[in-house]
């Protein structure tokens, strides 16, 4: 953090931070996690998120380096998504550091939302 003193365009934390600004790219890095998956296998895992979302978020994720798409030359035609090593960087590391400060302190962070909107 020490070389971004201002969150300029090039900084790299603004560039990882950006990395969870879309509700959804995080979820699917998760679903991807367990390994390759088919688009229809990823929208079953998720659950609630449309055709349209899912093709913007992996559009997203692949042209951060985050995920692979794999094209198999077959009939019907097959596609696969993976994570990337960067990917799997990221899930394993930080979304996993995430997930466990959200498990200890997400009743904390909850009832502090809760008492800002009732004011």
């Amino acid at each position: 953090m020490s070389e971004c003193h201002e969150l300029v365009a090039d900084c790299r934390l603004r560039a990882a931070v950006e990395l969870f600004a879309h509700t959804w790219d995080p979820v699917v890095l998760a679903a991807l996690q367990q390994g390759q998956r088919r688009r229809h296998e990823l929208r079953a895992a998720i659950g609630g998120m449309s055709d349209k979302v899912l093709t913007e978020a992996l559009r997203r994720l692949a042209a951060n380096g985050l995920v692979e798409r794999r094209v198999y030359a077959q009939a019907p035609p097959r596609v696969d998504y993976r994570l990337t090593d960067l990917g799997r960087s990221l899930v394993d590391g930080p979304m996993t550091a995430l997930a466990r400060w959200v498990a200890e302190h997400g009743d904390e962070l909850f009832e502090a939302q809760e008492r800002a909107s009732t004011g």
